[in-house]
């Protein structure tokens, strides 16, 4: 009898699992499973962000979370086909809890699941208003006083905050409060993102002019509205801002802009907030019920402290608010940090015809664009990916559906084949003295950015500088102190400066809770970002996720989100999706609730 294909082996484990967890049957599903196995949850069972990692913790899940969440209807999902390479079987499958409807990846090997990736995609009766369901917008018809949908829109925006109060209050407008702004909108769930800056998009265009993004396009969609098929590969800072500022106004978001978050307090009686915003010259107090922080991993900025900065004459401010290198023509600048901002901004300064000098601290992976493109991304997002049927959508989920604990095993043969490829480019930039890493266990740079947010370079053009020696290099050396026109090294290097750059890139997240809420509560919440993998400046225990981002913390009713634009388009459903159970009263039993291990 021939083996069946793979269509028949997936759709019998799905059916085996359906039976066993509608019977209640604990251990028969539990059997399902590897013992190496992995259950990756968006919401659905544990309403967290959790990753079950053996048989023992997916048993000890059932048990808690089965009998609430009535899971059933596991099937292939709807025009998916099953697939085997090198003997895993994988599909795209669907099911239904007694609350929410379910999309989710199977991997199985030797028969039983490996990996499972499960996520909510809706809440039964408040579902989005899509396709057949979309409203209808200007009403036809006659009816006296009847409000246009300006009119509609300018009594919102009048009433929100002051007569009526807004469920959610996001404190934040980049790219991540506007993605979830958006996705909460669609939700009807009533929102106010609080930004400082004046417009959509300043956070983009106030930054140095060179910035743009170094992730390709296809990468960076946010929800809804995908970038025009004609959109750069790599998008300008000033086109970014005025996409983030059409966006917002067309997904009609109540954003206020030029709007300083002053500070907020808990009351857990009321389990509301009190959050105190200084808005158009006064005072406004607004009382949600919950308070995302969507500052993004650049809202705190690491100023260096060194002797003598308080007496040196020339310039001196960290890369956040450099203004772009046009004043310092025949210059002399000194750029501290080796990642990004300080590549990027030592490129700018070379162009505009400045004497530039780079201090590399310690190491730093370095990727080339086009080499992290190809071999990195192009898979799921790139031209290619597009054309052979990927969507964004199952793009973000196949990248969700590796567990963090093996993620790295995938990306160490990407980074090896990169490291081969351009074996070239790596030794003019060893020969010029740049040091190098390939992260702590050789995985590069998207698990750098997990664990640690920083550390890494995308190579669109100033590595080549520093090889043939345009960028001036000390590495493995710091900063000893400044006198009044120059820089003083470690290794004793005197270098003269009319402008210093501190590329010394970003605190934790919840250093902005402590200036905004308390420390008390910031410590209470925890560090923000890294998975626990005790690696460089991601210290254990393992958390197998981000810490605190995108799902419950220790404090209720507060959240983070943010990331990069990939991650803000991705987890922003899951957290609207969260809120949005929690503004309807369902309930919402969080499974595995993040304990906090380190303070910041």
């Amino acid at each position: 009898m021939l083996d069946k294909a793979p269509d028949g082996k997936m759709s019998d484990l799905l059916n085996a699992l359906d039976k066993a967890l509608s019977a209640g049957e604990v251990e028969s599903a539990v059997d399902l499973f590897q013992t190496d196995c992995y259950w990756r949850d968006l919401v659905t069972f544990t309403w967290n962000i959790k990753t079950m990692e053996g048989k023992e913790q997916v048993r000890d899940m059932l048990k808690a979370r089965l009998a609430d969440t009535k899971p059933s209807n596991w099937k292939i999902a709807d025009g998916e086909n099953a697939s085997e390479t090198d003997g895993i079987i994988e599909s795209w499958i669907q099911f239904e809890t007694e609350v929410a409807r379910g999309f989710g990846h199977m991997r199985l090997k030797d028969g039983r699941i490996w990996t499972l990736l499960t996520t909510m995609s809706e809440l039964k009766g408040h579902e989005e208003p899509l396709g057949f369901d979309r409203p209808m917008g200007a009403k036809h018809g006659a009816e006296r006083n009847r409000k246009t949908w300006k009119e509609e829109r300018e009594a919102e925006t009048a009433e929100l905050g002051y007569s009526r109060q807004p469920y959610c209050v996001i404190v934040g407008g980049g790219q991540g409060g506007i993605a979830l702004g958006a996705r909460l909108r669609q939700l009807n769930v009533p929102t106010i993102i609080v930004e400082k800056n004046e417009r959509p998009g300043d956070s983009w265009r106030k930054r140095y002019k060179s910035l743009c993004l170094h992730d390709p396009v296809w990468y960076d969609h946010l929800p809804y509205l995908p970038f025009p098929r004609n959109w750069p590969v790599f998008s300008p800072k000033d086109k970014i801002g005025d996409w983030l500022e059409m966006y917002t106004k067309v997904m009609e978001l109540n954003y206020w802009g030029a709007t300083e978050c002053k500070k907020a307090s808990y009351d857990q009686k009321s389990r509301e907030w009190t959050v105190v915003v200084q808005r158009d010259g006064k005072e406004v107090v607004l009382k949600p019920k919950q308070l995302v922080l969507a500052t993004g991993m650049s809202a705190k900025p690491n100023m260096p402290k060194f002797e003598g900065m308080e007496i040196f004459k020339g310039d001196q401010h960290h890369s956040s608010q450099h203004p772009g290198p046009d004043k310092y023509k025949n210059k002399k600048a000194v750029v501290i940090g080796s990642n990004n901002s300080a590549h990027d901004i030592c490129a700018a300064l070379w162009e505009a015809g400045a004497d530039v000098t780079m201090v590399q601290r310690s190491t730093t992976h370095v990727v080339k664009s086009d080499s992290l493109m190809e071999l990195g991304l192009a898979s799921l997002y790139s031209e290619q990916a597009v054309q052979s049927g990927m969507t964004t959508a199952k793009a973000d989920l196949i990248f969700a559906s590796l567990p963090y604990k093996i993620l790295h095993e995938f990306q160490i043969p990407v980074y090896n084949a990169i490291r081969e490829r351009d074996a070239d480019y790596y030794k003019r930039l060893e020969k010029a003295g740049f040091l190098l890493d390939y992260g702590d266990d050789d995985s590069g740079l998207f698990m750098k950015y997990l664990r640690r947010g920083s550390g890494y370079y995308i190579d669109v053009g100033a590595s080549e500088l520093v090889a043939n020696g345009s960028i001036k290099l000390k590495s493995g050396v710091d900063v000893k102190k400044l006198t009044e026109h120059s820089v003083i090294l470690t290794d004793g290097t005197e270098l003269p400066a009319d402008l210093v750059v501190y590329a010394t890139g970003y605190g934790s997240m919840n250093g902005f809770a402590a200036d905004l809420i308390s420390r008390e509560v910031a410590d209470k919440v925890g560090k923000v970002w890294g998975l626990g993998s005790n690696t460089t400046k991601d210290p254990g225990p393992w958390e197998g996720e981000q810490r605190n981002m995108w799902k419950p913390t220790q404090q209720e009713g507060l959240w983070f989100h943010g990331g990069n634009l990939h991650q803000s388009r991705h987890y922003s459903q899951f957290l609207s999706l969260q809120l949005k159970a929690r503004m309807e009263g369902i309930p919402t039993p969080v499974y595995g609730l993040q304990k906090a291990h380190h303070l910041s």
